[in-house]
Formats: C-alpha cells, sequence, structure tokens
C-alpha cells in the first residue's frame, strides 16, 4: 500500500502499536438480531447485529465477511467504564415493519445515560450507517467519553489485517486493509483521536479497560489482528453518524465513506426504507399465524437479504458463524455459503409466497427464477452440485448428497407448472441432474445431515420426487423412452423404499418393532461402504471423546421419512408412518416452555456440549425448531390442528425476529447464557428455518401442503392394487450388484457406455446376449426377462464397443433366480 496518495495523510500519533501479531482471532456470536441490507443491488453490503451492537460485515458478496464486530465503548474517565454489549442493557425495534432497518436503544445499569443508535445501509453504496444520540443529564455527558471499537477481518479472516489513522479532508479517521479489500471508518463530526492496535495487547479495549480513558493513540498496526478506535466529543455532539465503507482500495472506501456522511442520516434512512416498501408484501398470511403476521414479514425480508447482488440468485444458508466465539480462521466457511438444499427452500418459499418482482422491474425473472438459473449456472458437467460452496461456484466442502441434487428439479418442476420459466430451458439442466441421480441412486454418500452413508427415507423422498418431476418435463419434451425410464426408475427405488430404510427388529420404543430408521448404511460391496466398522452400523462422528460413537443402524432414528409425506409418496395415515412418528416422539421430542420440539436424531452430537460451552467438534445435539415445521406439515397432511406448532416456531425466534438452528433443550445454566427452548449457540438465523415457516403458513393458508407434487402423489399415495403401474423391474449397476431377483421380473442393466450383455439361464449351455440402447444422457440399457417358471439362475457378463474396440468386463456375474415377490439385494 502507497504512503504517497496525494488526497490524505498518515497521522503518525504514537508510532506504531506494540504486541504484534496479536491474540489469535475469533469471530463473535452467532445469535443474531438481525441481518440488514439495502433493498437496492448497488449496494453491496450486509451486516448482523446482536448484543445490540453491529457484529459481521459482509461485502463485496453476501459470503465475504469483513469484520468481526463494532461498539462503543463508555467512560467518566475516573470511575467506569461501560462495555455495550456487555454492560448495558438494550431495546430492540425496527423502524417500519416493511423494512430491516434496526433502532437498538441501551442504558447502563445505573440509568445515568441511554444511547439510542439506528443502522442501516447506504441505500446506493457499499457502506453502513449507523446514527447515535446520546441521551443523560448534562453533568454526565459533559465528562462522557465515547469510543467507537472496530475489528476487521477483511478478505474473511482476523490474521494478515494492517491500519493507519488518517486525515482526510479535513477529517481525522481510520483506514484497513488487506488482500486488496480496503475499509474506512469515520464519523461525520470527525474523530478527536484515534488509535489502531493488536488485539489483547494495544487494542483500544485494552487501553481504556486500563485507564478509563484513552491514553493510547498508534498510528497504525500492521499484519496481525487488529482493531481500531476512534474517540468521539460527546460534549460537542451528543448525536453523530457512523460510516463504515469498503472499496477496493483505500482511495474508493475513503471516498464512499465521505460521500454518505456527506448526506444528512435521515435521508438515508428514508431511502432505505421507501426502497424495502417495493417488496412485495405477505400479509395475507397473517390470518395464518399467531402473532399477526409479524414472524411472516420478518422471514420474508430475510429470505431477501440473503441473496447476492453480484451472482444474482445465490442465497446462502446464513449470514452467521455457529459458535463463532470460538472459532478461528482456520474454518473460514461458517454458513455464508451456498447449500444447494437449503438455497432451494429459500427459492420455493418465496414461489408460494407468491414472491415476484416482474411487475416492479419489467423483464426480471422472478426469485426463484433467478435462483434455478443461478444453479444452473453452478451445475458440474455431470448434473451434481458441491456439497456447498462459495457465492462464486468454488466448493468448499466436497460431499455427495443426493438430495441436493434432486431439489432442483424439483424447483424447475414447479416454475414450469407456473408458467414462470420465461425463455430458460430447463431441459439440459434437469436431464444432467437426474442422469446424475441414476447413476448414483439410492445410496446417497451423505444425507441431509451432511454426516452419514446409505439408503436415506429423506434422501430417496427427494431422489423419487426429482425423478418424477424430470420424468415430467422429459414427456413433455417429446421424450418419452427417457421419461418412462426415469419412471422406471423412480417405480424400482418406491418399490424397495420400506426394505431398505425400515428394521423389523426396532429396540427404540417397548411397542414397536417395525419403524424407519435414520439410514441404512452401505452393505460390503455397495459405494460408500465403511469397512472399519462392523456391518450394517452407522459411525457418528460428533460424540464426545470417550463416548459410543458406533451404533446399529435399527438403534438411530430420524424424522426424515417425513419427507414421503411432503412430497406425495406415501399417505399420511400410513401405518408404517404412524408408528414411526411414535418412536420419533419417544425418543427426540422435547418440551419448552414455547411449545415443542425436536432433536435430529438420538445419539447426535452436533450442538453445545453438555456442560454448556460449544460445540468444538462434539457435543450434544439440541432440538431444532425447523423440525416443528416439519412437524407441523405433517399434522396438517393429517387433517389436524397445527396453530400450537405454529406458535411454537414464533416464539422460539428471538427479540429481532430470528429463528434458530438449534434451541437449548435441558436445565437452564444460566452461567452459560443458555436457557430451555431459547437460542442455542448454533446458527441465528437458520435460513432454512424461515423458509419452513413461511412454507408452512402458505399451507394453512391454502388448506394444502404446498411442497406436495401432484405427479408424485397421483402416482404413490393411493392403494397398490388401485396404481396405473407396476414394478416388475430390478435394476443392476456394476456399482450395487444384485444378487436375486423374482422370477416373472426383468433385469435391467444400465450403464454410462453402451454395451453388449452374453448370458445364460441354463449353466452355459445355451448362450444368448443382447444389445444395449440408449435412453439419453442416463446412459444405455439392457433387458433381460426372466419368465415366470424360471427356476436356478441368471449368469451374465458385459461387453463394452467403442472406437477401441471390444472391453470385456472379465468375470461372470450370477443372479439367483427366486420364487415370490421379494428382491434381493446387497444392502438387503
Amino acid at each position: 500500500m502507497s504512503d504517497q496518495n496525494p488526497s490524505y495523510h498518515w497521522l503518525d500519533d504514537d508510532g506504531p502499536a506494540f504486541g504484534s501479531p496479536g491474540l489469535e482471532p475469533r469471530w463473535t456470536s452467532s445469535s443474531k438480531d438481525a441481518v440488514v441490507t439495502a433493498y437496492a443491488a448497488s449496494s453491496r453490503v450486509w451486516f448482523t447485529l446482536s448484543h445490540g451492537i453491529l457484529n459481521e460485515i459482509y461485502y463485496p458478496t453476501i459470503d465475504r465477511p469483513q469484520t468481526r464486530d463494532m461498539e462503543l465503548l463508555f467512560s467518566d474517565g475516573e470511575t467506569f467504564f461501560h462495555e455495550e454489549k456487555r454492560d448495558l442493557e438494550y431495546d430492540f425495534e425496527y423502524m417500519d415493519p416493511a423494512a430491516p432497518a434496526v433502532r437498538v436503544r441501551a442504558t447502563d445499569t445505573r440509568g445515568l445515560y441511554t444511547v439510542t443508535k439506528e443502522f442501516v445501509a447506504d441505500p446506493h453504496h457499499p457502506v453502513v450507517l449507523m446514527h447515535v444520540k446520546l441521551e443523560g443529564e448534562d453533568a454526565v455527558l459533559s465528562r462522557l467519553k465515547c469510543y467507537a471499537l472496530l475489528a476487521p477481518h477483511l478478505n474473511v479472516g482476523g490474521w494478515g489485517n494492517s491500519a493507519r489513522s488518517v486525515d482526510m479532508a479535513g477529517k481525522r479517521c481510520l483506514l484497513a486493509w488487506k488482500d486488496g479489500v480496503s475499509l474506512a471508518m469515520g464519523a461525520d463530526c470527525g474523530f478527536t483521536a484515534s488509535s489502531c492496535g493488536y488485539v489483547g495487547a494495544s487494542d483500544g479495549y485494552q487501553d481504556v479497560a486500563q485507564h478509563l480513558k484513552m491514553d493510547w493513540h498508534f498510528g497504525q498496526a500492521l499484519n496481525g489482528n487488529i482493531a481500531v478506535m476512534g474517540e468521539i466529543d460527546i460534549a460537542q455532539h451528543p448525536e453523530f453518524t457512523i460510516a463504515i465503507a469498503f472499496g477496493e482500495g483505500p482511495h474508493a472506501a475513503v471516498a464512499q465513506m465521505k460521500q454518505s456522511l456527506a448526506s444528512d442520516f435521515g435521508e438515508h434512512r428514508d431511502r432505505f426504507i421507501a426502497q424495502w416498501q417495493r417488496a412485495a408484501p405477505v400479509d395475507r398470511l397473517a390470518a395464518a399465524s399467531t402473532d399477526k403476521g409479524r414472524l411472516a414479514r420478518i422471514s420474508h425480508k430475510l429470505l431477501l437479504t440473503h441473496e447476492d447482488k453480484t451472482f444474482s440468485g445465490a442465497f446462502i444458508a446464513s449470514a452467521s458463524i455457529p459458535w463463532g466465539a470460538s472459532k478461528s480462521d482456520v474454518d473460514l466457511g461458517g454458513y455464508h455459503l451456498v447449500w444447494t438444499r437449503d438455497m432451494v427452500q429459500t427459492a420455493t418459499a418465496l414461489l408460494e409466497c407468491g414472491c415476484t418482482d416482474e411487475a416492479l422491474h419489467p423483464g426480471r425473472a422472478s426469485t426463484a427464477l433467478r435462483a434455478l438459473v443461478y444453479l444452473a449456472c453452478t451445475q458440474r458437467p455431470d448434473g451434481s452440485f458441491a456439497q456447498n460452496f462459495w457465492i462464486d461456484g468454488t466448493p468448499y466442502w466436497s460431499g455427495i448428497q443426493l438430495d441436493e441434487v434432486a431439489f432442483p428439479i424439483m424447483l424447475a418442476w414447479r416454475l414450469w407448472k407456473m408458467d414462470g420459466l420465461g425463455k430458460f430451458d430447463i431441459v439440459p439442466f434437469v436431464e444432467r441432474a437426474a442422469s446424475f441421480l441414476v447413476r448414483y441412486a439410492p445410496i446417497t454418500q451423505q444425507e441431509r445431515w451432511e454426516e452419514a452413508a446409505g439408503y436415506s427415507p429423506s434422501t430417496l423422498a427427494a431422489v423419487i420426487s426429482g425423478l418424477i418431476c424430470a420424468a415430467d418435463i422429459m414427456r413433455a419434451r417429446g421424450s418419452e423412452e427417457q421419461a418412462e425410464f426415469l419412471e422406471s426408475y423412480a417405480d424400482w427405488i418406491e418399490a424397495h423404499l420400506d426394505e431398505w430404510t425400515t428394521t423389523d427388529e426396532g429396540v427404540l420404543h417397548p411397542q414397536i418393532k417395525r419403524h424407519y430408521m435414520r439410514i441404512r448404511p452401505p452393505a460390503p460391496g455397495e459405494p460408500f461402504h465403511n469397512n472399519d466398522i462392523p456391518v450394517g452400523s452407522v459411525q457418528i462422528n460428533n460424540r464426545e471423546p470417550g463416548e459410543k460413537s458406533v451404533f446399529e443402524a435399527r438403534e438411530i432414528i430420524d424424522a426424515g421419512f417425513l419427507e414421503l409425506v411432503r412430497y406425495g409418496i406415501r399417505r399420511a395415515d400410513d401405518p408404517l408412518i404412524v408408528d414411526s412418528l411414535k418412536v420419533v416422539d419417544y425418543c427426540l421430542k422435547s418440551e419448552s416452555p414455547y411449545g415443542p420440539c425436536w432433536r435430529r436424531y438420538n445419539h447426535d452430537g452436533y450442538g453445545e456440549r453438555k456442560d454448556g460451552g460449544p460445540y468444538e467438534g462434539w457435543g450434544q445435539g439440541r432440538s431444532w425448531p425447523l423440525l416443528a415445521g416439519e412437524r407441523a406439515h405433517y399434522e396438517l397432511a393429517a387433517g389436524r390442528d397445527v396453530k400450537p406448532l405454529i406458535t411454537a416456531l414464533e416464539q422460539f425466534s428471538s427479540r429481532g425476529g430470528m429463528l434458530p438452528e438449534q434451541v437449548w433443550d435441558t436445565a437452564d445454566m444460566p452461567q452459560c447464557g443458555m436457557f430451555r427452548g431459547r437460542p442455542a449457540g448454533s446458527a441465528q438465523p437458520l435460513v432454512w428455518a424461515h423458509s419452513e415457516y413461511l412454507k408452512l403458513l402458505c399451507s394453512v393458508t391454502n388448506r394444502a401442503v404446498m411442497d406436495r407434487i401432484s405427479v408424485v402423489e397421483r402416482r404413490y399415495a393411493v392403494p397398490k392394487d388401485k396404481r396405473t403401474f407396476a414394478n416388475h423391474t430390478e435394476i443392476f449397476q456394476l456399482t450395487r450388484p444384485v444378487t436375486s431377483i423374482p422370477a416373472g421380473h426383468t433385469l435391467r442393466i444400465v450403464d454410462a457406455g453402451r454395451f453388449r450383455v452374453v448370458y445364460s439361464m441354463d449353466g452355459w449351455a445355451t448362450t444368448l446376449s443382447t444389445d444395449s440402447h440408449t435412453v439419453g444422457n442416463p446412459g444405455f440399457v439392457a433387458n433381460i426377462p426372466i419368465a415366470a417358471g424360471q427356476t436356478g439362475s441368471l449368469v451374465f457378463t458385459l461387453c463394452w464397443v467403442d472406437q477401441n474396440g471390444e472391453r470385456w468386463l472379465g468375470r461372470n456375474i450370477d443372479v439367483s433366480i427366486v420364487p415370490g415377490i421379494t428382491y434381493r439385494t446387497a444392502s438387503s
């Protein structure tokens, strides 16, 4: 960074700070009260609030946090020192029901003074604005010292930050930079003094805490974990505005800060609110709520704030870092990443709310369509998506989650049925995604909790639904053979669903032996089988050291099977669903002062430790409010009253209306800030939970589960003797061998390349062969019909033929032919 910029000059003051490089950096609390951004796409800045102060600021995209937090420190210089987030009691309110403009009013415990802060983003520039008004007796204010303390974490990290005090246009301000990103903080009245220091050694907090006033005036702190501080002359300026601006270089940041401060804060606030008033209202959902629509309005705005403004249509999971106060630069992802699953939940909720801004922006796609187009641009050539990824599409984690491939197909189908696709051609996108499901399903490397491999009821619900939606789309485009193939693949999975995902030897409920399991692990020879644990067992990775971490699959249950009802694969009164819910309630349900809630699965370790400490790779899973929403959707499908669950969701939210990922569900621990039914330390807000709440209100308003997929329901949610199809096909892939097949059925061999199958049913006394044929992007298939009275075994091998000649499998595969209707696979 050049020292020769003629527009401003460095203020050396007391010279460089001591204590380099500072303490190891940490983020801050994930328990947010609000997430704020301007409605306009030109303002590329987002910020969060908690404990009455400003937390992370994101720029230039919503996945790039640039600060830890910013707060005010107060002192009389002699007798007391107050830090806002610890020593002041605050009230929180939105300044307008249509906009996330926030007012915080805080008072010291002795009532000596009150500080009122109003927060907005500059409606057109990447600048956060905080207007401050101090009130109290003149004798108090005349002695009160006020300091603005900011901890830069530029470019998603606390290490490697640098800062200097600078004079710009005659006003003292502070400038920080790292890797091409710059931050400028200043006040409309200017700072009377400033300092840059290393956290834990020479930062402003250490200074004022020790001296009850600002004694240090360090001109710079370079290449470390730093904090900067500026002093406000309260006696002269009891009301002032602070601006925190960002830019690609110091001059851009400083110039934008000065531009914002050149206009009155009230003008910015009014424009900010007026912009948000353009967003489509959700007042029609108020009647379905029990809080007069408050959480619905907040949730709707919250979903919109989580969309990026450079990569249009990209939604992150949460502008928070779970257990951030214990997280360093080692884990940079937090929840400010794109998860396809969470993103489709958001887009679907906005779609069901009727959120479209086409009327406001002629020619511009709906929010849900923007999300779908973004996903199409992020899809990998093989049709899959990364487990999660940065806004620009760069993968972060690399697991394969089949539901994250199926959900975008379902979103595409919904938009297609609503005639909401405009000129966007979904066929290549859908065809690739469906083909990936065919190659991998029914076994997923990770289910929706991102931890276990195998046959998951919730994942298979999404896969079946995605394949049927894809078949519907392909048939409408004239690809009848491909549509029939995708339907038959979904039918094969549905026919095996209960066999693969239930136990008949349950040990969790004293009266119920047959129920769905969380997941059935892959068998030996199947993809993702874990050779290090006993066959049929599940490894839970987040358990406390020394605790048992390997369990039989029948010992673990979650409520993911409810997705089968949600999409229309099973009826709500299906006896297996009903019995499995009894086991869920017996094992996972918790009561709170605000209503019931459920844990993800028994023996879960993803949550606070049992002593109330933060999750640091192990802990105890807590109750998730979004699961109360999923249960409410089931109860609605069953024809029961869901108002109590709606009330519970509303009461689980924070004072700012933020729904947490998890709530504390055991005895209160005041010393840790943990209270039953109140937010725990994981992500808050969780956008998925807000999406679930909005969809629930939409479902209640429309008297139907809005996520229900009509083509899926018509195909499966009917008695089997009334179905219009019958599955008599067993599917074989090299990655998932078949050991037996009933007589009278067809063995369908599926592979990505063209092949010939050579087979015999009489021990090679007679040799038969058949060539595969294409079914489009999913690959090639060959069918071997098994006569109704056939016995013995089918033996076959494969030969691939291409421009390089023939390539044989090199071994025979033996499949027993058995009477009856039970298929046998490696997992059975």
